[in-house]
């Protein structure tokens, strides 16, 4: 079935959790389903890797940023003044109100240790791995590792078919996709992705639809 195209949400690596939560909020709102069912509502996409055999990341899209361990300690070295102003405490260390280094360089710890779990799984073993707090589907193909995170309770077997969704949508853009297609053409591979899946959720499941949508916004370039 396809689902009704809804306009993509401007967003980046550095969204938060609360913004997509929103966003998905919305868009349960507007498909009907009005269920306020928070385990419902916390099913979702945390994060899509596409990794080559030797460990190079070649797409890495983050719905749900890693948990750094950062906001605690900075609000703790942190007071709020009578026009909710925060204000350093003497003594605290201004580079934590910079927690982006922290992010990548957990997102970049994850992706290291995704790719060591799946290329070293053997082949008689399924391709669902728990990791962490949520559960990892990934599939092969040639040398390329195709790898979603997801929560726990997510049903395994429908995004091992969306991975394959996504990769017909590649063969089909590049006409017979190889890695260096998505190397030099890494703005089209998100730009695809962007409109296949939206805030961790899938949201467009007709690879014409989908194809159509990156075509016409291609004319607007």
């Amino acid at each position: 079935f396809a689902l009704r195209w809804v306009r993509p949400l401007k967003h980046n690596d550095a969204t938060t959790t609360i913004q997509v939560e929103e966003r998905r909020t919305h868009l349960r709102a507007n498909r009907g389903d009005t269920t306020n069912n928070r385990h419902i509502l916390f099913t979702m996409i945390r994060f899509f890797l596409l990794q080559n055999r030797q460990g190079k990341t070649r797409l890495s899209k983050w719905y749900v940023p890693p948990p750094t361990g950062s906001t605690s300690a900075m609000s703790s070295s942190t007071t709020t003044s009578s026009n909710g102003t925060q204000i350093l405490s003497p003594g605290a260390n201004p580079a934590l109100y910079t927690t982006n280094n922290q992010t990548e360089a957990e997102k970049a710890r994850i992706e290291t240790e995704v790719h060591r779990l799946v290329t070293s799984r053997d082949k008689k073993y399924t391709n669902f791995i728990e990791y962490n707090n949520y559960k990892l589907i990934y599939r092969r193909y040639a040398g390329l590792f195709f790898t979603i995170a997801v929560d726990v309770q997510d049903n395994e077997l429908s995004y091992l078919e969306s991975i394959h969704l996504f990769v017909e949508l590649l063969d089909s853009y590049f006409a017979n996709v190889c890695e260096l297609d998505i190397v030099f053409n890494f703005n089209k591979v998100y730009s695809i992705l962007d409109e296949y899946m939206l805030a961790g959720e899938i949201e467009e499941t007709s690879k014409k639809e989908i194809l159509d949508r990156v075509k016409f916004l291609e004319k607007l370039d």
